[in-house]
């Protein structure tokens, strides 16, 4: 399942890294192939958080649903670890065992949300140490445009016995990403109105982390879905002042759309970390300064209660 572009999106990358994203053709042809990769259906929106339903209706042949917000994230303080904390290394065994995922088994992932909430299966896989695990380009709506076939009901897998491994991948906390613009850039991967602070639908304060500049996730994709291509990623981060070779470190919500960032910077050539606790953390902290305005600032916003999210909200 070797991405064709592999070395175009990152020269100075490892061989042994596999590439983050895979189209439907590759895909096809590896579940023909005799090591065909596990697939994980990872549908979850902030107005449809359960799946299951979409799921059971059609899906990639396979294809095991992944709850996003049981088995992806840990419930402990919102206020300080935000809305969707990481999960510890053996809760996430726990679910990959249950999906049925087997040691040195590739994985891909999907959704139908231009990626926003596959990317998180992604990244914690990755983190944990899942040597080849990739996402499919375009999700459910490429596949279904190819003429592809989908199954209805559920999937119940094998128990799987894959061990997974404490995270491999860099994160910050909300102090570590308070002094991360004087290192590097922080990027905020939210909507460009809930960066600028004109609107905040989900958490207690509007405005972005004092320094963070402006990509929205959205505009990491094309109108399919799909992702730009690795010089277009590039020069849109660079554009914003994440400078080649320095570190940059990318928040959205409550740290799912973040991993989406993540996908494209890693396409890009850049080697991300993760704030998973993100703005929720961050605006739920009445200690923490907050920024309004379309330029990276210091100004004090006023606080602003949340609000009902809109369909497809970067979380």
């Amino acid at each position: 399942m070797d991405h064709a572009s592999a070395t175009d999106a990152a020269p100075d990358r490892p061989a042994a890294v596999p590439h983050p994203l895979v189209d439907v053709a590759e895909l096809d042809r590896a579940l023909r192939g005799g090591r065909p990769p596990r697939l994980l259906d990872v549908r979850w929106r902030l107005d449809r958080p359960d799946g299951r339903p979409a799921h059971a209706e059609g899906h990639l042949p396979g294809a095991v649903y992944v709850d996003l917000d049981a088995e992806l994230a840990a419930h402990g303080r919102p206020a300080t670890e935000g809305r969707h904390p990481l999960p510890s290394t053996a809760e996430l065994q726990r679910a990959a065992r249950g999906w049925g995922l087997r040691r040195d088994e590739p994985v891909v992932v999907y959704d139908d949300l231009g990626g926003q909430s596959a990317a998180r299966a992604w990244w914690l896989l990755r983190s944990a140490g899942v040597a080849d695990v990739r996402l499919l380009d375009g999700g459910l709506a490429a596949w279904s445009a190819a003429g592809l076939p989908l199954e209805t009901g559920e999937v119940r897998p094998e128990p799987g016995d894959v061990v997974l491994a404490e995270g491999r991948l860099p994160t910050i906390d909300a102090e570590g990403a308070a002094g991360f613009p004087a290192r590097g850039a922080l990027v905020d991967s939210r909507a460009a109105e809930r960066y600028r602070g004109e609107v905040e639908p989900v958490d207690p304060r509007a405005g972005h982390v004092p320094g963070a500049v402006s990509v929205p996730t959205a505009g990491n994709v094309d109108a399919s879905g799909r992702f730009l291509d690795p010089e277009a990623l590039r020069a849109r981060y660079e554009e914003a002042g994440v400078a080649p070779g320095a570190p940059v470190a990318v928040y959205c919500g409550s740290g799912v759309t973040a991993a989406h960032a993540a996908v494209a910077l890693t396409v890009a050539g850049f080697d991300p970390v993760l704030f998973p606790g993100s703005w929720s953390a961050w605006s739920s902290d009445p200690g923490r300064p907050v920024a309004t305005g379309a330029e990276p600032g210091r100004a004090v916003a006023t606080r602003a209660e949340p609000g009902r999210p809109a369909p497809g909200q970067s979380v």
